[in-house]
């Protein structure tokens, strides 16, 4: 698709967008209103009310100015920034957040508490199906997080608020924001509107939001491939692919309508919303052998697919409800959620796998009363998932899963010490097609403890301490992959009879404020038995290197500290300036060699292999050390930035894995602010990225080497608060 057909025509949203009336108040989601010290802003995730800085668990909010100067296409490279977090890279429509060196089925992409429903851990080149320009607030809970929504979220959660089901009153009858955006590094033209308002009973309260969003293929400051691999394969650089990345435009709808009734102590509401997007995949992503083409016939094969693209749609209708204060509970949350999604790779013209998934995913909270001194909440969560892949290439069979867990969170102060416990079980259970596994169908139990302290030594002075006991049951993915998958260009080999993993947690946290200046740091340390990963064998088949869903212990040591400074407040405006940094070791802890079989699917029948896999060394594609630093400016109307982040050289890798070379993103930012005489608020923005033109490949990613981040851009348009 190229950018002259993209910009061909205006979007619907943005025409709709353009033309909203600024006839009402500005509203509490307003940019203005936003309080820009984060760690006072209530968080949603779990059922105990706490903001940021009150709760003893390791958490991130993004909401407000915060969240609309690193809102991107894609939620990883969103919440990228925050310490301890990075994102996952499968070209510009995929980024998927890695928390604290944990990605895929390790972190739980939440919508309100409530399971994304797409299939972005099936496979790296699969988009999660939340909008972050959509979204109110975005909550990154880093540690286990099993507790409050089971085995799928023992390296973390990222919890995302758009408020499509309205909970309370609006503050005036009729509020809400538009944006227009667009890109140079793509040719981005990004549209987006939301409102909400209440109607004059003051009963009823509803919320609609749109986005539509194009961009081209975006520009790179070389070549496609990086200089090892042109080395490696004896090629030359081609000058015509100097500049572009081909196959890399994105596409995408968003929408949403939901209606509430509001009572004295409660509310009832629906929902359904519509997620649809179209990328495109980098050249080289989807290359791989042909198990029946004849030598001098596979290039040609691979020349009549064309470039890969994926169609993804999802629809998802809610139901939330609540009621406060009766009989022993302070209050009763509970949501459903069903998801039908679908996701289609197509080869040129031709449809190449298609992916189904419908999901269904209740979850019920009630907070009690204070009991033997304790403040605490109950819950269960039960979800049903049917999941089936169709085509060549799918290299998962069809499966069903049943998961139900049941938890209880207390928390209680004594004296300066705040001490929070709970315990959660969970039962997961998998049911695969007989004729498509290589294994039986699984049932596993799993049983997550914590236990966490907040010590307020002074006013300024907060010592934390936590303690984790949580499991996870293995994936289908996992368990019964058998074949080639061809977002990565290998072929992927499932352990059907594989055992829950355990995570044993302990985690140090300080953090200290005085006047103008606030800093935090914290080490962590991870002790996993039976870590599962995949294992490259250094067996290739038909050009295809194997890898293995394996089982061994590791551990992950890591720290991350962040410093913010107002170090001048005078009439020069308000400066700020904000450092920060973290670091991840995952090794597995073994020594030795272990010896497994396995057999590799070839047509109607299978070669069988053995191979030596390493007991120690280090984790596959573990995010780099990094460290960055951001200047700040506020002055009547006017704020501006200026930022860079270093990403070290990777050079601690696994067996067959290779180094990445490290780089400097710096990134600026620059808004005029103007309220209006009727309460209303335009903001005009510059946001530029990669102000160096750095050529930047993404360790955590299979195409590092055929698709670097993209170049020098600028962001450019306009908001309006109303």
């Amino acid at each position: 698709m190229s950018k002259r057909l993209l910009n061909r025509r205006l979007p619907l949203a943005l025409a709709l967008a353009a033309a909203l009336p600024l006839a009402a108040h500005a509203d509490d989601q307003g940019h203005d209103h936003q309080p820009k010290d984060l760690s006072g802003v209530e968080v949603k995730a779990t059922p105990l009310v706490g903001t940021a800085e009150d709760l003893v668990r390791p958490v991130e909010v993004l909401a407000g100015e915060k969240l609309d100067r690193v809102k991107s296409n894609s939620l990883g490279e969103t919440v990228g920034k925050l310490p301890g977090v990075q994102s996952s890279y499968f070209g510009p429509g995929v980024g998927r957040p890695i928390v604290r060196g944990f990605d895929g089925a390790r972190v739980q992409v939440l919508s309100d508490g409530l399971g994304s429903g797409d299939v972005s851990t099936v496979s790296v080149d699969h988009a999660v199906s939340i909008e972050p320009f959509l979204a109110d607030q975005i909550e990154v809970l880093k540690g286990p997080a099993t507790l409050l929504y089971g085995s799928g979220a023992i390296g973390g959660a990222v919890n995302v608020i758009d408020g499509r089901i309205p909970e309370a009153v609006t503050d005036e009858p009729l509020q809400g924001r538009a944006e227009l955006r667009g890109n140079t590094v793509n040719d981005e033209r990004t549209g987006m509107f939301r409102m909400d308002g209440t109607s004059a009973s003051g009963n009823f309260v509803f919320h609609a939001d749109a986005l539509h969003r194009e961009t081209g293929d975006y520009d790179i400051p070389g070549y496609p491939e990086s200089r090892r691999l042109m080395e490696e394969e004896g090629e030359t650089p081609d000058p015509s692919t100097k500049g572009t990345l081909p196959n890399s435009f994105v596409r995408t709808d968003s929408g949403a309508l939901g209606v509430s009734w509001i009572g004295d102590r409660g509310f009832l509401g629906v929902g359904a919303s519509l997620f649809d997007t179209r990328y495109g995949v980098p050249a080289g992503a989807h290359e791989h052998g042909d198990d029946h083409a004849h030598e001098g016939e596979e290039e040609e094969a691979h020349e009549e697919e064309g470039p890969v693209t994926i169609g993804m749609t999802q629809h998802r209708y809610e139901v939330r409800g609540g009621l406060d204060d009766f009989g022993a509970f302070k209050s009763l949350r509970a949501k459903v959620a069903r998801t039908e999604y679908t996701h289609t790779e197509y080869e040129g013209e031709e449809t190449g796998t298609v992916f189904d998934n419908t999901s269904t995913e209740a979850r019920v909270e009630l907070v009690h009363k204070p009991l033997f001194g304790w403040d605490g909440a109950v819950g269960v969560q039960w979800g049903k998932r049917d999941f089936e892949a169709i085509g060549e290439e799918a290299f998962v069979p069809a499966s069903k899963g049943n998961d139900a867990g049941l938890f209880w969170l207390g928390q209680r102060d004594f004296g300066p010490v705040k001490t929070e416990v709970g315990a959660r079980v969970d039962r997961n259970k998998i049911d695969v097609n007989e004729a498509e596994a290589i294994g039986p169908d699984r049932d596993f139990h799993t049983t997550s403890l914590s236990a966490a302290f907040k010590w307020d030594i002074n006013e300024a002075f907060h010592l934390s301490f936590g303690l984790d006991r949580a499991q996870r049951a293995p994936t289908a993915e996992e368990l019964y992959s058998n074949g080639v998958h061809v977002a990565t260009s290998s072929i992927e080999l499932g352990s059907p009879l594989m055992d829950e993993e355990t995570a044993n947690r302990a985690e140090i946290g300080l953090h200290w404020h005085g006047g103008p200046f606030k800093a935090s740091a914290s080490i962590y340390h991870v002790k996993y038995d039976d870590f599962i990963y995949l294992a490259d064998t250094g067996v290739v088949e038909d050009g295809n290197p194997v890898r293995l869903w394996t089982q061994d212990d590791a551990r992950f040591n890591g720290a991350e500290a962040e410093v913010n400074w107002n170090f001048a407040d005078n009439d020069s405006g308000l400066w700020n300036l904000r450092v920060f940094g973290d670091m991840v070791r995952a090794e597995l802890t073994g020594s030795g060699t272990r010896e497994v079989a396995f057999a590799v699917p070839h047509g109607d029948h299978s070669h069988d292999y053995t191979a030596e896999l390493a007991r120690g060394g280090n984790l596959p594609r573990i995010a780099p050390h990094r460290v960055g630093g951001e200047v700040s400016w506020e002055l009547g109307n006017w704020r501006a930035s200026l930022g860079a982040t270093r990403y070290a050289k990777q050079d601690d890798v696994a067996t067959y894995e290779t180094p990445t070379p490290g780089y400097t993103l710096v990134d600026a930012h620059v808004a005029w602010h103007q309220d209006t005489a009727h309460g209303n608020a335009w903001e005009v923005f510059l946001d530029g990225s990669n102000l160096l033109d750095e050529e930047a490949r993404v360790h955590t990613s299979f195409l590092k080497d055929v698709a670097p981040l993209p170049g020098r851009g600028v962001a450019f348009g306009v908001r309006a608060f109303f």
